[in-house]
């Protein structure tokens, strides 16, 4: 057998155990159930409005910081989506700290300024995304109080006049 033969039966050996110990190891630990459907709508919805009710769910079922609910259409709202939209820095700050996924909505509405500027010269055409509820960043930025107020200067300087598209367009 010459080299290269005997390189390429070790690799494919070696692919070979490798294979089987990744799909005994995932039968070992399989994926628990779904969140409950229930929680993850009323997570959502409480993610509008009360911090006390997000720390009580977030703690019964940790992973709701992950979970979207569709509010019919493909209009899919996390939690911190939620809080984004109507301003809530509070629950936004709480569910950061949990490990929740960020967004340029997001950001917006806390006035990350810089960091914005610069996604929008990579991706200028996401300056009218649409997010939840068709809510644009403009939205956000208004939502985000004089700390974002710089932002939505800048939003509105860019041509941004809308605060909702929509969304089924």
């Amino acid at each position: 057998m010459n080299r290269m033969k005997f390189i390429r039966s070790m690799a494919a050996g070696s692919l070979g155990l490798a294979v089987p110990s990744a799909m005994l190891q995932s039968q070992n630990n399989p994926k628990p159930a779904s969140l409950p459907v229930e929680k993850v709508k009323e997570f959502v919805g409480v993610c509008h409005s009360d911090l006390d009710k997000v720390k009580a769910l977030q703690a019964e079922f940790p992973n709701l910081v992950f979970a979207s609910w569709d509010w019919g259409g493909g209009d899919f709202e996390s939690g911190i989506e939620a809080a984004g939209h109507v301003g809530r820095k509070d629950i936004v700050a709480f569910l950061l700290e949990k490990g929740s996924r960020t967004n340029i909505f997001l950001l917006t509405m806390l006035g990350q300024t810089a960091w914005m500027k610069s996604y929008l010269e990579l991706y200028p055409s996401h300056l009218y995304m649409k997010g939840p509820h068709g809510f644009s960043l403009l939205h956000h930025a208004n939502k985000g109080g004089e700390e974002a107020g710089e932002l939505a200067a800048y939003l509105q300087q860019l041509g941004l006049k809308e605060t909702r598209f929509n969304l089924y367009s």
